[in-house]
């Protein structure tokens, strides 16, 4: 039972993203995008780069660790057209317990060891409890009560907007929800979403 378990969730994790990979633009992304989002689950203690490839190519780590780097780095797909398809594979999932009940904003600190990832920088770290080198983002999420999906970010600086171009393609400020004829029962709040974006935290 545990083997079929196992095995159905190996499988709907490939389905997923097959999904992405249809999105992500040039060919060469796929397998970097796959072993990174591997990685992401796998039970490493940090989940950069680094030890992301000793864990998905031990055999080849320093050609492994420069293709996840490029990958990340480079990030030249669209954030809205990515974040659009899992939306759309994720959400009707989610209806399929019930119908969106809530909008959740939530503000989240991300600890880094280092300041060289986008948007870093000594401030205070929800996660942590104190001052400390972390990412900070506003995130949307829609729920019922069975899951909930995140369709927003806005990562901050000390407060401010990221306004690099590097910065902005790491992490947008602009949504990426855009709501489909499918979807009207959570189109009500557009001008709330909007409102949101627009505020400065």
């Amino acid at each position: 039972m545990h083997r079929h378990r196992s095995r159905d969730s190996a499988e709907r994790f490939a389905s997923y993203l097959d999904g992405l990979a249809g999105v992500i633009g040039h060919a060469a992304r796929v397998r970097p995008m796959r072993d990174y989002c591997t990685g992401l689950l796998l039970p490493c203690e940090r989940k950069s780069v680094e030890p992301i490839a000793a864990a998905t190519a031990p055999e080849r780590v320093g050609a492994q660790h420069q293709a996840l780097l490029h990958f990340v780095a480079e990030g030249m797909w669209s954030d809205e057209v990515v974040l659009a398809k899992v939306r759309d594979m994720v959400l009707p999932q989610i209806e399929r317990h019930g119908p969106i009940e809530a909008w959740i904003i939530d503000d989240t600190g991300f600890p880094k060891h280092g300041a060289h990832s986008v948007g870093v920088t000594h401030q205070y770290c929800g996660e942590l409890g104190k001052q400390a080198n972390c990412q900070a983002a506003v995130s949307l999420s829609i729920a019922n009560h069975h899951a909930s999906l995140p369709v927003a970010f806005i990562c901050r600086r000390a407060g401010r907007r990221i306004r690099s171009a590097a910065a902005r393609r790491a992490c947008p400020t602009r949504s990426p929800f855009r709501p489909s004829p499918r979807s009207r029962s959570i189109s009500w709040h557009g001008r709330a979403l909007a409102g949101f974006l627009a505020v400065s935290y």
